[in-house]
């Protein structure tokens, strides 16, 4: 029987998304002769998706283009499930790629499941345990596992948390993150992107530099002006010290950032930063306080302390390997966990010299790989999804 190529569907429709899904993309188009590549873009960042997008020089084959003003939860949803309904229907897909926790993410595994498609989730098994923090990424990913058919872990940790779900081992596979592939393909071209960033031209680099990013729903209100004023005593009690802060262009997120840290000489409020230049000021930066997690992940590999924001973390390996530390969001917590890396060496050193648990940079090899090993043969075949003896023996394995 002649080969067919894999046709494979990646949706994806967040900056985020889009940077650990382009080392997959690449790879599969590379392939040419195991694959045929579709990406589904969803709209649900726009600007910053689209940035992101020319810089790997990957282009979409559908644009569901989601992105309005003021919706809300319920219509993105809606709109990515329907959206990629159509997109199914004119594709034909053999299996659907989606990635992490968005909205888009778990849309676009009901609308595969809805289909009889079969689904890869790629950076599966991260939980908190809370399905409020972070919300809604923890119910979105935990609703995406529980749609999916094969399961791409970034690490032992994420695929433990599979199996004691219930998740079948032979459809896991441990395959580091793609974040890293995308951080190592990047870095030459961003070291000198600093000089060029609107805002940041009185920045003195030989100072130390804090970093420091906001943007999630359980931050708004109290939570980041607890933070802001944690910064503002930073930036008024220690000495040598700047604050960078990149501010998202939601407006409440802006409004207590302003108001608490505008006027500060050393605090440099500026615009959100596209992927390059960012990941200059991350190389460049003394430590990183943050409640994101991709930065849980990209700044261990850049020997930068990380120190979170938030109550809860996914990202246990980082805090386990010493790299990241969850700091909460009170006032003083903030203040003294920050003072203590920026005037003790040695705690500083201790996190800044840590294992990265996230990979090699190989991911998107990996998961090509197995891609290729599960759906490609069934293909030839035309089999079930039910894996055959060769198959079966992955197991849970890198």
């Amino acid at each position: 029987m002649n080969r067919r190529k894999l046709r494979v569907l990646s949706v994806f429709g967040t900056r985020p998304e889009a940077i650990k899904m382009a080392p997959v993309v690449l790879e599969l188009e590379r392939r040419t002769d195991q694959f045929e590549s579709v990406v589904c873009l969803t709209g649900q960042h726009r600007e910053m998706l689209d940035q992101v997008m020319t810089m790997f020089g990957i282009s979409g084959d559908f644009d569901l283009a989601l992105m309005k003003q003021n919706q809300d939860l319920f219509d993105v949803t809606v709109g990515v499930v329907r959206g990629v309904a159509n997109v199914l229907a004119q594709c034909q897909p053999d299996v659907v790629l989606v990635h992490g926790d968005t909205t888009s993410t778990f849309g676009g595994a009901l609308a595969a499941y809805y289909a009889g498609v079969p689904v890869g989730h790629v950076e599966a098994g991260l939980r908190t345990a809370d399905k409020f923090e972070p919300y809604p990424e923890e119910m979105n990913r935990r609703l995406c596992d529980a749609l999916c058919d094969v399961y791409f872990a970034p690490t032992q940790h994420n695929a433990k948390n599979l199996i004691r779900e219930g998740t079948v081992n032979d459809r896991i596979f441990v395959t580091g993150n793609t974040v890293i592939d995308a951080l190592l393909r990047v870095l030459p071209a961003a070291k000198d992107q600093t000089e060029t960033i609107t805002g940041l031209e009185a920045v003195d680099w030989s100072r130390r530099n804090v970093l420091v990013t906001m943007h999630r729903r359980e931050s708004l209100g109290r939570p980041i002006e607890s933070i802001c004023r944690a910064v503002r005593r930073i930036c008024l009690e220690v000495e040598n010290v700047n604050v960078i802060f990149p501010m998202h262009r939601n407006p409440k997120v802006r409004a207590s950032v302003e108001r608490i840290l505008q006027e500060l000489d050393n605090c440099f409020l500026i615009e959100p930063l596209e992927y390059l230049p960012f990941i200059a000021v991350m190389d460049k930066s003394h430590l990183i306080l943050t409640d994101s997690g991709g930065i849980q992940e990209e700044a261990p590999s850049l020997d930068k302390p990380v120190l979170v924001v938030r109550n809860k973390t996914e990202r246990f390996e980082a805090v386990e390997s010493g790299a990241v530390r969850v700091i909460g969001t009170k006032t003083e917590r903030v203040f003294s966990e920050v003072k203590e890396l920026l005037q003790n060496p040695e705690a500083y050193w201790e996190m800044a010299k840590s294992i990265n648990p996230y990979g090699d940079g190989r991911a998107a090899i990996r998961i090509a790989n197995a891609l290729q090993r599960i759906y490609g043969r069934e293909i030839i075949l035309e089999s079930s999804l039910k894996l055959n003896g060769e198959s079966r023996s992955l197991g849970v394995r890198g």
